[in-house]
């Protein structure tokens, strides 16, 4: 005859014996009243602790699931795969960078292709046509044969001042045109508004001219009459003169139509100064001929009309720096030869 199962009885806090019923459940929750004390189930997840055979407290090394770029790499799943799904830090870097660019020349294009010139902004340097254009603007440039509004000169897809009572741009009428002063493309870039078209040979001066904006001058003394050649006179909105008078403005020859390498559309405040601000930072490297500049000033009236000096020093000519888009805005200035 056995005795009592020693498991079958034990004590309370009182120290008196009672028998134990295995259908009772642990008060702690667990099925197994000898388990380990380490897999007791409190509520609390135990991920970190345990107990190995000797009885020692380990620590159990658990590790996430981790993310499937995690585990990419060149060899199995080649440099293409590895490039867009790893992450590397540096790699991460250059994809963002990669990125940014790929945005920038998908938005250039896009504008390549509304405006037909390269590059389609421009920014003013200067005040020659303020109160229309101001220093710091953007300007968005369209080819000459786009956009064309009614009363244009021929096929240049010009509108001029005198010919533009329907057809208004930046406050007052007739296309503002982008140009090279005397069809050369080393000289920096001017953008004035066109006021009249003439013929070669014509004595604009006293046929078409306003005499304030040539200071009261005859033809004979002025070196671009009679025009010898067809064109354009210009002039920007704040200069008192023409830029075919002899003293102001950009003092250039009267503007050949393929001297013209696009008509502004619309303008931007003040973002032209990130592109400002970057060729002042560079030093004009990325934009080694400096755009259009608007200056109100005129020279000397002993200065000849040869002697003048390059567009935007001192001679009121206006001009804009050639700007791209994006995050540098670096795009070279478009020329027509």
């Amino acid at each position: 005859m056995s005795g009592p199962d020693p498991g079958d009885e034990r004590s309370d806090d009182s120290g008196e014996s009672r028998r134990h019923d295995p259908s009772e459940a642990p008060s702690d929750g667990t099925d197994d009243p000898e388990r380990d004390p380490g897999s007791a189930n409190d509520g609390r997840p135990r991920t970190g602790v345990g107990t190995d055979h000797g009885g020692e407290e380990s620590v159990v090394q658990r590790s996430g699931s981790g993310s499937e770029s995690d585990d990419v790499s060149i060899e199995d799943d080649g440099i293409v795969r590895w490039f867009f799904g790893t992450n590397d830090e540096t790699v991460v870097l250059v994809r963002d960078i990669l990125s940014s660019v790929a945005i920038v020349a998908v938005i250039g294009l896009l504008l390549f292709g509304i405006s037909g010139v390269w590059p389609p902004l421009v920014a003013v340097e200067s005040g020659s046509m303020e109160p229309n254009m101001e220093v710091g603007d953007l300007i968005f440039v369209v080819a000459d044969d786009r956009f064309v509004g009614d009363g244009a000169t021929g096929d240049t897809g010009v509108v001029t001042h005198d010919d533009g009572e329907d057809h208004e741009k930046f406050g007052k009428a007739g296309d503002v045109v982008v140009f090279e002063p005397n069809g050369q493309a080393h000289q920096t870039p001017v953008i004035h508004r066109a006021h009249f078209w003439v013929e070669e040979g014509e004595n604009w001066v006293d046929t078409r001219a306003e005499p304030e904006y040539v200071n009261g001058a005859s033809c004979d003394q002025l070196q671009t009459c009679p025009a010898t050649h067809d064109g354009f006179v210009t002039k920007g909105d704040a200069n008192p003169y023409y830029d075919q008078y002899q003293r102001g403005g950009a003092n250039t020859d009267v503007v050949q139509p393929g001297w013209i390498t696009g008509k502004a559309s619309f303008r931007v405040p003040w973002l032209g100064y990130v592109r400002l601000t970057f060729d002042s930072i560079l030093g004009g490297m990325l934009a080694p001929q400096p755009g259009l500049e608007a200056v109100a000033g005129t020279v000397g009236a002993e200065t000849p009309l040869s002697s003048a000096g390059a567009v935007g020093t001192s001679v009121g000519a206006a001009g804009v720096a050639a700007a791209g888009t994006g995050a540098a805005m670096a795009a070279g200035r478009r020329r027509r030869q």
